[in-house]
């Protein structure tokens, strides 16, 4: 490998790995940089937040983003005929609908003079709403699932002292029971959704809740954090005095304003592996067992890396993409309408980076 070598950070624990074309070729080498870290807790859990989750027999076995072994294959396939191309290009229609009535409902709320937070108007459910339709799941509680999402990204990739640890433990315990329900069900009766097609797999229990646990995350909460960013940016680049009305703003095309935040600013901005023996990246030589942060966007690297490559690349770029675009389409009119009231929150986890919230008012009325 050339480039810039890896280096350890102390604090993170990690050696970190920035520069794109090392990034890349880690991820191509799934045999020494293993995938067995990938959805650790990133801080370790305590005893009483351990206990919680035993107590629903939470497990979450090598499947797809943690799994390299042989079985990676079969359960990626059957996952990945529900993200095929032309399953993404005829659910477009639906995300459009979702979106639509939201920027409306936002607008409604704005011309009565009221303040508005984008990413709860808008991002936050037509991309759970249209994963849950591609994978053929119904009657889901939707709020929940946004909040068991983000309690459990939290949870493995952030940081909570011992008490937000056990509170969240709660939240993805209640998460994983459900799975666990949803799968005996599919046992029962089983169907063509996604728990009917990883029962029909011959996978165990512990292995179909382990799929459906990131992939209901990482299916949608992922892609409000890519819409919420992509809002931001787009709010950023309309300067003060040049809203749309009568002065116009600088008119961007969606397509490019989602590449750009997949180049610089992913809400999915680092990745994680491990060594599996002895291995170099650069001229740094890393010792067996070593974990690895690798930086997928922010450091100059192609879009498509926010995505990663390789065995593990996204199921859901695709997708992504166009609910992100479609998202920016919908809402051009009324972001060129209206100001940020506050500098944004932010989701700042070690692997998720996005707006918490976007809280905006109309221009009308902020002048």
């Amino acid at each position: 490998m050339t480039g810039c070598p890896a280096r350890y950070d102390e604090e993170l624990g990690y050696w970190v790995v920035d520069d794109p074309a090392l990034a890349r070729e880690v991820l191509l080498d799934p045999d020494t940089f293993r995938p067995d870290n990938a959805v650790l807790a990133h801080k370790p859990l305590s005893v009483k937040a351990l206990r919680v989750l035993s107590g629903v027999g939470f497990a979450l076995p090598p499947t797809l983003a943690n799994n390299a072994g042989e079985s990676h294959r079969p359960i990626r396939a059957a996952v990945a005929r529900f993200f095929s191309p032309a399953r993404v290009a005829a659910v477009e229609p639906l995300a459009r609908s979702l979106t639509s009535a939201r920027v409306t409902g936002a607008a409604e709320a704005l011309a009565g003079g009221g303040q508005v937070d984008l990413v709860q108007a808008i991002a936050a459910e037509p991309p759970a709403l249209v994963v849950l339709d591609m994978l053929g799941l119904s009657e889901v509680d939707v709020p929940a699932l946004k909040a068991w999402s983000l309690e459990s990204l939290e949870l493995f990739w952030g940081r909570p002292d011992e008490d937000r640890q056990l509170e969240i433990a709660h939240s993805a315990a209640e998460f994983y029971a459900w799975l666990r329900s949803r799968t005996t069900a599919a046992r029962r009766a089983p169907g063509d959704d996604l728990f009917g097609v990883l029962v029909g797999l011959g996978l165990t229990d512990e292995e179909v809740c382990a799929v459906g646990y990131f992939l209901l995350i990482a299916g949608q909460e992922t892609t409000t954090q890519l819409i919420s960013t992509a809002f931001h940016r787009t709010l950023r680049r309309t300067p003060r005095g040049e809203h749309e009305e009568g002065r116009g703003g600088e008119v961007v095309d969606p397509t490019e304003v989602v590449e750009e935040v997949l180049r610089e600013a992913s809400s999915v901005p680092t990745w994680r592996r491990v060594t599996a023996q002895p291995a170099v990246v650069g001229e740094v030589e890393l010792p067996a067992g070593a974990p690895v942060l690798l930086g997928l966007s922010g450091h100059g690297g192609p879009a498509d890396l926010a995505f990663g490559v390789g065995i593990h690349r996204c199921l859901g770029a695709g997708l992504a993409r166009l609910e992100a675009r479609v998202a920016l389409e919908c809402a051009a009119g009324l972001l060129s309408a209206v100001r940020l009231v506050e500098e944004p929150p932010m989701i700042d986890l070690l692997s998720f980076r996005a707006p918490k919230r976007l809280l905006v008012t109309s221009v009308r009325n902020a002048e």
